[in-house]
């Protein structure tokens, strides 16, 4: 890799680091008292223009419509615009925890209970009145999904033992135990975590995959839709928050993510704004007159899943073997001109919990750029196993996307070189890789996941949770899951801290997955398009509703 690269990558890791603290410390902002809690809503700025349209280009269309069971921005990035939430990040910076749905909020000094005052006089799409059930039903669903339905956010609410409707316009959460109050106001704030009808779960059995458009209480609400093409949608003119939104007219195109297509669309003046540009077209719009480019660290890992459940994938030993033979470093190389990617390990190397970038990547067996120790070890640690000739015939399950194919093509010239693993590449949609994996057709499979908190309690239940919802390695450890329940639980940070090593020590022994690296995000917008700074943001799951937004002309 070149200087100049190096250099970036440098400049990059401060720039992160700097973010991810940043995002932990707006997360501790206690939460607004009674008084305080409607003025930190979200106000209409009497400086916006109002009207006009908003062509906004992101991730391919989804392959189902249910938000609350989708990991992926081809839903939440077209659809959350016609939603809202209990509580919310801040647009204005992407971080702060303030009222939405819910106007104030109390903890009790136990922390067991979670009391919300919501709104009065919300109107959902269709009409209906917005009340306490509804929130009940939507966080009863992602806290115990019914048969047949997988949220990968009901982790975050394990500790929720009742949830209360104690009038129509409070409710609240008990807990069986006390959790850290920025973990817990984090999970209610998601942008996952949208307000939908009671009544419109009931009508569908709890299952809204096949269910287009559904209604919501946001500030946009459903036109039309092209598959594949494009989804239109209007300002809500009876939304609650007067004011908002200031466009009147939301066009959200589904371009393939980190692709010419998007840039070039973008470049054209076709697009007003661009999200998962690749970076060359990045690049360019960043030189572009009139035009403004960002970036910033975003909550997804690229990862290689091992099926544990395949001999002789169960050992350790050729799971941590795998780990060693990968050159990270390389790796993000081979994609630098299709997606921005950072070199990572188990846990974000931007957050204040995790061994930092510098030293990971400097002092740790897997992630430095003279690979030949980890690959003296991986092959000791084959030939232990009793596999010093090699591995044939896995199945390799291949998301279809421009990354990971480069990254499989590369990945299988690295372990059949370093320890004779020969892998037979099957490249198949997103909707059908999320699907086979679940069910365990594969011996390795790449794609991404996603958190929904930069916290390590949130990820290593759902990633490396027992029965996890994205442990799709089926990998167990007890030792790691007693230790990650103690750390759920922990209030103290420096103890935490010091947990969260103890647990990345045991992952690197025994790997869940195989850390490929973390992405970045690449926005760039023309210069009319104002009330919106993604540069300060954490990732692209929570900030996402274009309320704020309007367009100069």
């Amino acid at each position: 890799m070149s200087r100049h690269a190096d250099l970036d990558r440098r400049t990059f890791l401060k720039r992160v680091g700097a973010a991810g603290a940043g995002a932990v410390i707006a997360s501790r902002l206690p939460a607004p008292d009674s008084a305080s809690a409607q003025d930190a809503t979200v106000k209409a700025d009497p400086s916006a223009r109002r009207g006009g349209t908003l062509r906004f280009g992101v991730h391919t269309a989804p392959a189902h419509f249910d938000v609350h069971q989708s990991g992926t921005v081809a839903n939440i990035g077209a659809q959350s615009p016609m939603y809202d939430y209990l509580i919310r990040r801040d647009p204005r910076d992407g971080q702060t925890i303030i009222p939405d749905l819910a106007q104030r909020w109390e903890i009790s000094p136990d922390g067991k209970k979670y009391t919300f005052h919501l709104r009065r006089g919300v109107k959902f799409h269709d009409g209906a009145d917005f009340t306490a059930e509804d929130v009940k039903a939507t966080y009863e669903r992602i806290a115990s999904p019914p048969k047949g339905v997988v949220i990968p956010r009901t982790p975050l609410f394990s500790a929720v033992t009742d949830i209360v409707a104690l009038d129509p316009y409070r409710i609240e959460f008990r807990l069986k135990e006390a959790r850290p109050r920025p973990f817990m106001l984090g999970a209610f704030a998601s942008g996952w975590n949208i307000i939908v009808r009671k009544k419109t779960l009931e009508d569908n059995a709890g299952n809204l995959r096949q269910v287009m458009a559904y209604p919501g209480t946001g500030p946009f609400r459903h036109v039309s839709r092209k598959d594949k093409e494009v989804w239109i949608m209007e300002r809500n003119p009876d939304y609650w928050n007067k004011g908002l939104p200031y466009v009147d007219r939301l066009e959200v195109y589904h371009m393939p993510p980190f692709s010419p297509e998007l840039g070039s669309a973008l470049l054209t003046g076709k697009l007003d704004y661009g999200r998962l540009l690749d970076p060359v077209s990045w690049r360019k719009a960043k030189e572009t007159p009139g035009m403004t480019a960002a970036e910033f660290p975003q909550s997804v890992i690229q990862a290689v899943f091992i099926n544990n459940k395949k001999a002789p994938l169960g050992d350790p030993r050729v799971r941590r073997a795998m780990h060693l033979a990968l050159d990270r470093h390389a790796l993000v190389d081979v994609v630098r001109d299709v997606a921005p990617m950072l070199v990572g390990g188990f846990v974000y190397p931007f957050h204040e919990l995790s061994t930092p970038a510098a030293e990971l990547v400097s002092k740790r067996l897997g992630y430095q750029k003279d690979t030949k120790a980890a690959v003296q070890e991986a092959k000791r640690l084959m030939a232990e196993a009793g596999h010093a000739g090699g591995i044939k015939n896995l199945t390799f399950l291949v998301r279809d996307a421009a990354t990971f194919k480069l990254w499989s093509v590369a990945i299988q010239a690295m372990l059949k070189e370093t320890l004779n693993i020969e892998t037979n590449l099957r490249t198949v949609q997103i909707s059908q890789w999320f699907e086979e994996a679940a069910a365990g057709n594969f011996d390795l499979g790449i794609s991404a996941i996603v958190s929904t908190l930069m916290d390590p309690s949130d990820y290593f239940t759902a990633w490396y949770g027992k029965d996890g919802p994205q442990n799709y390695s089926n990998w167990t450890n007890p030792a790691f899951h007693d230790l990650a329940s103690q750390i759920e639980r922990e209030a103290d940070d420096g103890r935490r801290k010091t947990m969260v090593r103890q647990a990345e020590e045991i992952l690197e022994k025994d790997p869940p997955l195989l850390p490929v690296s973390y992405e970045k995000i690449y926005d760039a917008w023309h210069n009319k398009v104002r009330g919106q700074n993604p540069s300060t943001f954490f990732g692209i799951y929570d900030v996402v509703r274009w309320d704020t937004v309007w367009v100069t002309s």
